[in-house]
């Protein structure tokens, strides 16, 4: 307590206060923050594939960049304020010079005028991890549009894997942040902060946003994460710093990418995703009606419930030898059968999972599902059968970004994506705060 005393006579209780409720030298304003509707961008190819955050009160410039790069895709997030894509004259391509319409924002529900020269957004872009060289190139193409030094935020294990390649040829700082506690800090801040971010998913009603989760006093919690990637992580989350992985699978998107690889000729994962959508799975999979010739209503299935995934490709009539049998099959049938049963699979571990750790809520994140609908129904149904209605699957808007999200908050003061994160009271919190605008001070001018 003694030292808390001389940190305190030190300064006067206005900044003091100001302190204790304003951490730091720099504080993202999410008042007001909204997803970027398309109709928001000037023109069709200012559009990006994954809608940005808007910020319209955030006055402050931000100059750090997060990554997250996971075994098949690297995840970015970065930060543009309006005023700076409004006078840039350099041409750094279309996922950097988006600009946004004048305009009132008609989702926000509070009819905030829209000014390109204040506020600004946060950013989402994505590249193989394989073309590690363009993710360099691109956050190149990012300091250049800064014009000024950059800190870089990394997490995921390409975080470790390309430590130093990239700092040596970017000449940039790099802070490696925990993978399992970006993934929770991304998700609470998506879950408490941005409106319209959260939805429950069915054939009938592909997007119900929830938007009335008890958020006050960290009623957020319990849930479990279960976050799809290349493989999958199971993540028991009790607190904003209490989480334990409870279980996972290799079974992922790593592995539909890779069979699918093999099995067809689609190049990238979108397009998988893309012949998935049009197949018909009915042609691969044996079902419970291939079996009984109709329900089995005495155990609650149908006859369109899958029995065996690709249980129909081994049937002699489909031919002797491999060649014939693979010009029985569409790749397009082929796809949206394994669809189903990775993602069958991840469904069902998942509610076995809430089960055993008694969670109501869980939440579905990573690039795997990328808004797919098809997967989405799978898990959301999945959850929904196993459960009888007692638990309920969450998804997210940007699910494939709550490490990187994460690891951008993180070099942020204590508090900053959090409301009522800091409350006047206690010498830790008094502690804490001084030391947070002592540091500002003396030590983070990059935030400035």
């Amino acid at each position: 307590m003694a030292s808390d005393s001389v940190l305190l006579g030190t300064i006067d209780s206005e900044t003091l206060n100001n302190t204790i409720l304003n951490p730091g030298s720099i504080q993202i304003n999410v008042t007001g923050a909204f997803i970027v509707d398309d109709l928001l961008y000037e023109d069709a190819e200012s559009i990006p594939e994954t809608n940005d955050i808007a910020l319209p009160f955030q006055n402050h410039d931000v100059s750090h960049v997060a990554i997250d790069i996971g075994g098949s895709l690297a995840k970015i997030v970065y930060y543009t304020s309006n005023e700076s894509l409004t006078n840039s004259q350099e041409d750094l391509g279309p996922h950097i010079n988006k600009k946004i319409l004048n305009t009132n924002d008609s989702d926000s529900g509070d009819e905030l005028q829209i000014d390109p020269t204040k506020g600004g957004r946060l950013n989402f872009h994505k590249i193989e991890t394989e073309r590690i060289s363009e993710l360099i190139q691109f956050i190149a193409k990012l300091i250049k549009f800064y014009n000024k030094n950059i800190h870089i935020m990394a997490t995921g294990g390409g975080a470790h894997k390309f430590y130093n390649r990239i700092m040596d040829e970017l000449n940039v700082e790099i802070t490696k942040e925990d993978e399992m506690e970006c993934l929770i800090v991304g998700l609470d801040f998506f879950i408490t902060e941005i409106p319209n971010e959260v939805f429950l998913y069915s054939e009938s009603n592909p997007m119900q946003f929830v938007n009335d989760i008890n958020k006050e006093n960290n009623n957020i919690y319990p849930y479990l994460l279960v976050n799809i990637g290349s493989g999958v992580s199971m993540i028991k989350v009790t607190g904003p710093s209490n989480f334990i992985r409870v279980g996972g699978s290799s079974l992922g998107g790593g592995t539909l990418w890779g069979l699918l690889s093999l099995l067809t000729e689609a190049n990238s994962y979108d397009e998988m995703l893309a012949n998935a959508s049009k197949g018909d799975n009915s042609n691969v999979d044996m079902l419970v009606g291939d079996i009984y010739g109709t329900d089995y209503g005495k155990i609650g299935l149908k006859s369109t419930t899958i029995a065996s995934s690709f249980g129909k490709v081994f049937q002699k009539q489909n031919g002797p030898d491999l060649s014939a049998r693979r010009s029985k099959f569409n790749p397009d049938d082929i796809s949206r059968s394994l669809l189903y049963a990775i993602s069958n699979n991840i469904g069902q571990i998942a509610y076995l999972q809430a089960k055993i750790h008694d969670l109501e809520r869980i939440y579905f994140g990573g690039s795997y599902i990328r808004g797919h609908p098809q997967t989405m129904n799978t898990l959301s149904y999945a959850i929904n059968f196993w459960s009888e209605g007692t638990k309920n699957a969450y998804f997210l808007r940007h699910e494939g970004y709550l490490g990187a999200v994460g690891a951008f908050l993180k070099r942020q003061p204590t508090g900053w994506g959090r409301k009522n994160s800091f409350t006047v009271g206690g010498s830790e919190n008094i502690l804490n705060g001084v030391l947070s605008k002592l540091d500002a001070l003396n030590v983070n001018k990059d935030y400035e």
